[in-house]
C-alpha cells in the first residue's frame, strides 16, 4: 500500500518538477521583442504619418485638377485644353516658378582656403546625395546653378566635369534654388536638411554647404532644353 502511495507521490513530484522546469524556460528564454525605444518608433510612426499626409494632399490636387478641368471643358472645350497644356508643362518644369522655398549655396571650405588647397569641382556623387534628400520631401522644384532639374535629368562626369542635363556645373561658390509646395513644407526641408548628416559630407570634400532660411518667395528657372520624346508615339482615335 506504501508503495503505491510513494509510486503516486513520486509520480506526482516529477509532473510538478517538469512543470516547473517549462515555466523557468519560459522565463530565462522570453520571446524575441520589438526592443526598440520609443524615440525610434515615434520617428517612423512620424514618417508614416508624414508619407499618408503627403499622399492624401497629392490625392486631392489630383482631384481638384480634375474637376476643374471638367468644368473647363463643359465651358469651353479650348479653355480646358489650354489650361491642361499649362498644367503639364509646369508639373514637368518647362516654366519659371515661383513660391516658397530655401536656397542652399555651396562654396570652398575655410580651412581648404586657409591651406591654400585647391578648389575642386563638386563630386557627381556628392551632388547626387544632396539631391536625394531635398527629395525625400515630394512636390519640390530645384534648380542646380541655373539649370532646372526635371524627370528625365541626369548628374553624370562628362570628361572630369560634373553636370546637370549635360552642361556643367561651375566651379563652387554657386547656389541651389528649391521650390516647395508651401511655406511650411519649406520648414521642414530645412529642418530635416539642419539635422542631417549631408553638410559633414561636404567638409570631407573641402566645400560648406550653407542653409538659407526659408523665404516665402522664390523663383526659379524654367528647363530650356529638349525634351527627348523619342519613346512616345501619339495616340489616334483607334487607340
Amino acid at each position: 500500500m506504501k508503495t503505491r502511495v510513494y509510486g503516486k507521490f513520486t509520480i506526482i513530484l516529477l509532473i510538478v518538477g517538469f512543470m516547473i522546469a517549462i515555466q523557468y524556460n519560459s522565463v530565462k528564454k522570453p520571446d524575441n521583442r520589438d526592443t526598440r525605444d520609443i524615440w525610434t518608433i515615434r520617428q517612423e510612426l512620424s514618417t508614416e504619418r508624414e508619407l499618408h499626409s503627403q499622399l492624401l494632399t497629392r490625392i486631392r490636387a489630383q482631384d481638384q485638377t480634375l474637376l476643374s478641368y471638367q468644368n473647363a471643358q463643359d465651358e469651353s472645350p479650348s479653355v480646358a485644353l489650354n489650361e491642361t497644356i499649362h498644367s503639364l508643362k509646369k508639373r514637368l518644369g518647362l516654366t519659371e516658378l515661383t513660391g516658397p522655398g530655401i536656397e542652399l549655396t555651396i562654396e570652398p571650405s575655410l580651412e581648404g582656403e586657409i591651406l591654400g588647397e585647391e578648389v575642386t569641382a563638386i563630386s557627381p556623387d556628392l551632388l547626387t546625395q544632396l539631391l536625394n534628400e531635398i527629395n525625400r520631401f515630394s512636390g519640390n522644384h530645384v534648380e542646380i546653378d541655373g539649370k532646372r532639374v526635371i524627370y528625365s535629368s541626369a548628374i553624370r562626369d562628362i570628361n572630369g566635369k560634373t553636370t546637370v542635363n549635360a552642361l556643367p556645373i561651375q566651379l563652387p561658390p554657386f547656389t541651389i534654388k528649391v521650390v516647395t509646395a508651401s511655406f511650411e513644407e519649406a520648414e521642414r526641408l530645412h529642418s530635416h536638411l539642419e539635422s542631417s548628416l549631408i553638410a559633414d559630407d561636404f567638409f570631407v570634400d573641402n566645400l560648406t554647404l550653407t542653409i538659407g532660411d526659408p523665404k516665402q518667395v522664390l523663383t526659379i528657372a524654367p528647363y530650356t532644353q529638349r525634351i527627348n520624346t523619342h519613346y512616345l508615339k501619339e495616340l489616334t482615335e483607334e487607340d
